[in-house]
């Protein structure tokens, strides 16, 4: 509380122009919106190769092209060494470079204060947390601990994690609580829920990322749908932006990611719902979800997504993440990045060494584009790819994929 009015003190006394916030997660992201309407300039530095370590990078990326659209500064793989300055903080200096500053916000994260709780000899976890069981009970059965000093249990993977969230200490609370008063209560776990506003964006994810689970062994199904929030002709439309890991094997739902100005939230809900119930994609698909023009899609953002899984998981499409794309660009390979949007959407913003074909004149067309070579295609969302790709395999094309995404969620630079 006496940072915070520390802050507003030095932003009320004009003296805070120039601010450096170390640590792109949660807390460092959301002070940024405040200082930047205060008219502040305002750089991020961040150790990570990303931002928001809970997202996968594509969507941290996009999430970063939103805040350097809106004049901040990010900076990822870069380690403070000092901070210098007479009597107050002038500069920082980075493994890379300095950086001017009159104030610097500290956003690094928390760590556990467990000291009493080593002194009194409870069980301490790798997370340097208290262990505590599913009722809330430390390795003393006549000690209960909840909240940020204790670990959690991941509902997906079953191990030890650590979730600071005011939410989930509530809950742990109410558990304990419980169990305190002979009214036996189980604390099932956490799935990593969290949402978050970044300017006119919301950021939110549940469950495993898609880096998570691969490290967990999961061989995985990776779907990005962009789409409009709510039916695209309502004036209130906006765009979302989701990504669902899906488990190969067993169709299962692994963790569900979105960003945009639209909707977030309720999407993130249904998955965390989908995660607990541990329900299939075909299950998703086919969830019986409220519809009303104003408020989602006929079919809305996340059965959409689970039906491009199942549509992938049998065979239906294959796609092409758009990291893949640009490394097999950047390694000069020989290939053909069909763009299927019409010219007057590529006049506006493009994807360099594309080549245009509009969907409507494809079939007209197709003899200008070579068998022998693969061909990937793309649209906005690459809705109209997957249509390219199934006009261009069913005239005897062999290697087509679908780039995922399309255009929206390309999170390297655009032409314009």
């Amino acid at each position: 509380m006496q940072d915070a009015e520390g802050i507003k003190r030095l932003l009320a006394e004009d003296q805070a122009k120039d601010v450096v916030i170390i640590g792109g997660g949660l807390i460092g992201v959301e002070v940024t919106e405040a200082l930047v309407s205060k008219g502040c300039r305002v750089t991020i530095v961040e150790k990570l190769p990303q931002i928001f370590g809970m997202l996968d990078w594509e969507m941290a990326r996009l999430v970063t092209q939103h805040m350097e659209a809106k004049g901040v500064k990010v900076l990822t793989d870069h380690t403070v060494v000092k901070f210098e300055g007479e009597g107050a903080v002038e500069k920082v200096v980075t493994d890379k470079e300095t950086l001017a500053a009159d104030m610097v916000v500290m956003a690094i994260g928390v760590r556990p204060a467990v000291g009493l709780a080593k002194d009194a000899g409870l069980a301490i976890g790798d997370f340097r947390a208290l262990v505590v069981d599913g009722t809330m009970k430390t390795s003393d059965d006549n000690i209960y601990a909840v909240g940020d000093c204790v670990e959690s249990k991941d509902r997906i993977t079953g191990k030890a994690c650590y979730m600071t969230m005011g939410s989930t200490a509530n809950k742990h609370g109410r558990v304990a609580a419980n169990n305190i008063c002979g009214r036996k209560d189980i604390f099932p776990g956490v799935l990593g829920s969290t949402v978050c506003k970044v300017f006119d964006f919301t950021v939110g994810r549940t469950g495993l990322t898609e880096a998570a689970a691969k490290q967990e062994g999961y061989d995985v199904e990776v779907v990005l749908a962009p789409g409009p929030d709510r039916a695209h002709f309502m004036e209130n439309a906006k765009p979302l932006l989701l990504k669902l890991v899906v488990d190969k094997k067993t169709r299962k739902l692994l963790g569900a990611q979105a960003t945009g100005p639209g909707d977030v939230d309720k999407r993130i809900d249904v998955a965390a719902m989908t995660l607990a119930a541990k329900m299939t994609v075909d299950d998703l698909a086919n969830m019986d979800l409220c519809y009303a023009p104003p408020y989602s899609p006929a079919m809305d953002n996340i059965i959409t997504a689970a039906n491009v899984a199942r549509n992938k998981l049998d065979g239906y499409i294959e796609g092409i993440s758009a990291k893949e794309v640009h490394e097999m660009k950047e390694a000069k390979k020989d290939f053909v990045f069909l763009d299927v949007r019409s010219q007057a959407e590529s006049d506006e913003v493009r994807l360099s060494n594309s080549t245009l074909i509009p969907l409507g004149a494809l079939r007209l067309r197709i003899d200008e584009l070579p068998k022998n070579k693969e061909i990937i295609a793309f649209c906005k969302i690459s809705l109209r790819g997957y249509e390219a790709a199934l006009i261009l395999k069913a005239a005897g094309f062999k290697k087509v994929r679908v780039m995922d995404g399309g255009v929206v969620m390309w999170p390297y630079r655009k032409e314009k």
